[in-house]
């Protein structure tokens, strides 16, 4: 048995090469312990805390440092025995490469749970986390280039000449993308500026409709009458854009005109008709009404009110009740609605020589 420990394969013993097994062995079963006994209690207690910070922690613990663990018991394992230099070059850059990737998971990681924790403290931010997908992505691509570069770097590549090529191909890239990387870029104001957000219902130049989607190149609307408007970002960002989800009070200005024949006391007294009929309906906040002006053929009156409810269907229904109740009023007034129209007087002379030169 002893002879058997003692017999040497590529400058290790078997008793080395046992020992180097049984170190990884207990490191794999101190780590499994720690996992499933002392781990899984953690987990139910920051599962009662309020804070996420807890749970952020535990959770890094569990995708990190769990894998981190294995791969020191192996580290310290393989390490015990003497290995050819090729062989500690291999062992080296493995070890380099598994830690690279933890470290760049665990940037990530916390990186999305910054920006998780900053938008969900937003005004809808529920559905603003839903939209981290493509800000993700962008940091994904930066921190894995940032972290590929550092592993070159460890394992003795020129990492300059590479930085070199990539900007150099970087300006080529973005002379030949400028349109890609614009849209790209506006959607950067679109997440942190919010000017609009999916729900919204907005109105650009003659096109109006909700917001759908917000995505890295483009923003896709779904108009009222179904069809589904798509606008690249730079577009959307360089339009006027009227968004009224998020308008708090509807402001109406409307006019009316009455005929010419309508006596000095109806006039006198219908400011204060159309002020009484808008003030009974709710909620609803009266600004003005006036004698504006005398038009070609009518009395012209301007009124101005406040909707205290951006939602245009209860628009709509205020408008219509209040057309309805100035109606009935001015039908019991006797105001007329005037309506173009041209009247035509003829002096008395004028019929008496146009019936003479008939005769």
């Amino acid at each position: 048995m002893t002879e058997l420990l003692e017999r040497v394969y590529l400058r290790n013993t078997v008793q080395d090469y046992l020992i180097a097994l049984g170190i990884i062995l207990l490191g794999f079963i101190a780590t499994n312990v720690i996992k499933r006994v002392v781990l899984t209690r953690v987990i139910r207690w920051t599962s009662r805390t309020t804070t996420h910070i807890d749970d952020f922690i535990v959770s890094s613990i569990n995708r990190f440092g769990i894998p981190a663990f294995y791969i020191t018991a192996v580290y310290i394992g393989i390490n015990y025995l003497t290995l050819t230099l090729r062989l500690q070059n291999i062992f080296r850059i493995a070890i380099t490469v598994a830690v690279t990737f933890l470290i760049i998971r665990l940037i990530s990681s916390t990186i999305l749970l910054v920006l998780k924790a900053y938008v969900r403290h937003q005004d809808n931010g529920i559905e603003k986390v839903k939209q981290l997908g493509g800000i993700m992505l962008i940091i994904n691509i930066i921190v894995w280039g940032i972290g590929l570069l550092f592993l070159f770097d460890n394992l003795g590549y020129d990492v300059t000449a590479i930085i070199a090529g990539l900007g150099i191909g970087g300006i080529a890239i973005a002379l030949a993308a400028q349109n890609i990387l614009g849209d790209l870029f506006n959607y950067f104001v679109i997440f942190f500026d919010r000017p609009i957000e999916t729900g919204d219902f907005i109105v650009v130049d003659e096109k109006n409709g909700i917001v759908d989607y917000i995505g890295i190149k483009t923003t896709r609307v779904k108009t009222l009458s179904g069809e589904q408007l798509v606008f690249s970002n730079s577009d959307l960002m360089n339009s006027r854009i009227h968004n009224f989800k998020r308008m708090e009070q509807r402001r109406i200005v409307f006019k009316l005109g009455v005929t010419y024949q309508t006596s000095l006391d109806n006039i006198k007294r219908i400011p204060q008709i159309i002020k009484s009929v808008i003030e009974e309906q709710s909620p609803v906040r009266f600004d003005r009404s006036h004698f504006q002006a005398y038009g070609d053929s009518s009395l012209d009156f301007e009124t101005v009110y406040f909707i205290l409810d951006p939602e245009y269907n209860k628009y709509m229904d205020i408008q219509q009740a209040i057309n309805i109740r100035i109606f009935e009023e001015f039908e019991k007034s006797g105001v007329d609605f005037a309506y173009p129209t041209r009247t035509l007087f003829l002096s008395a002379q004028h019929t008496e020589d146009k019936n003479n030169l008939k005769k």
